[in-house]
């Protein structure tokens, strides 16, 4: 069973918070890239792994999806989502990804966004997530970035040139790993890029387009708080086809 931090009040108190949180997908630095990886959502099924407050289901519906299933572990967000949400043709679920079981072929995309970063057995729910699209669907999902998640430290260092150094800790050594944000002991599971997307190849996807996330220069003008992420990548941005 995954760890379901976001029922932790701590924790959800905090994540409330972020720009994401309250704005939504224009909130979300990564959002006009990840937008550009999507296909056109008309008349699409689709289901959003670990949909949070529902911010993408209901932009689907907007952009003509048939329907839209969200799942997620968290209480918390389930009954936000559900609060936020007046649209017969969005269903959102509690749901364990690590336990997550879909009827075949039965959507043409499935999205996710910074949820499979939780999920220790990642082979079994690529394996099912591609059972669970017809043949030719997509696979669109945001990750945090391996090299970020193995960070020695949460915080930069500064070389004797006095450049910004982000150290990073045993990147070839995966599995799982503890951090705190917004509460103590948040776990976590690194995976390499490579075992990232050969476990995709192996479960049947195509990788379509992979993205190192970095902001624009406009992004970073209008929020300079941004810049850190020139130096090191911070999500990891996947399309893959079944």
């Amino acid at each position: 069973m995954a760890q379901n931090i976001y029922d932790n009040p701590e924790f959800f108190a905090g994540y409330s918070q972020l720009p994401r949180s309250i704005h939504g997908l224009d909130g979300a630095p990564e959002w006009p890239a990840v937008r550009a990886m999507l296909p056109r959502l008309a008349r699409k099924r689709i289901v959003d792994l670990g949909c949070g407050f529902g911010w993408f289901a209901r932009w689907a519906r907007r952009q003509g999806a048939a329907s839209v299933l969200g799942l997620d572990i968290s209480e918390n967000m389930i009954a936000r989502a559900k609060a936020e949400t007046s649209d017969a043709a969005i269903e959102y679920r509690i749901s364990d990804l690590e336990l997550l079981e879909l009827p075949p072929a039965s959507f043409d995309l499935a999205y996710s966004a910074l949820a499979f970063h939780y999920i220790a057995d990642f082979r079994r729910l690529a394996g099912m997530v591609h059972r669970s699209l017809r043949p030719g669907a997509h696979l669109v999902f945001t990750i945090e970035h391996p090299i970020y998640m193995a960070a020695a430290h949460p915080r930069w260092w500064t070389d004797e040139d006095g450049r910004k150094t982000w150290p990073v800790n045993r990147y070839s050594v995966e599995g799982e790993r503890r951090t705190d944000w917004l509460a103590n002991g948040v776990v976590k599971y690194h995976r390499t890029i490579g075992k990232t997307l050969n476990t995709l190849i192996g479960a049947g996807f195509a990788i379509r387009h992979v993205e190192e996330f970095a902001p624009t220069e406009a992004q970073i003008a209008d929020n300079p708080g941004l810049e850190e992420e020139v130096e090191r990548p911070m999500m990891l941005l996947v399309s893959a086809q079944a």
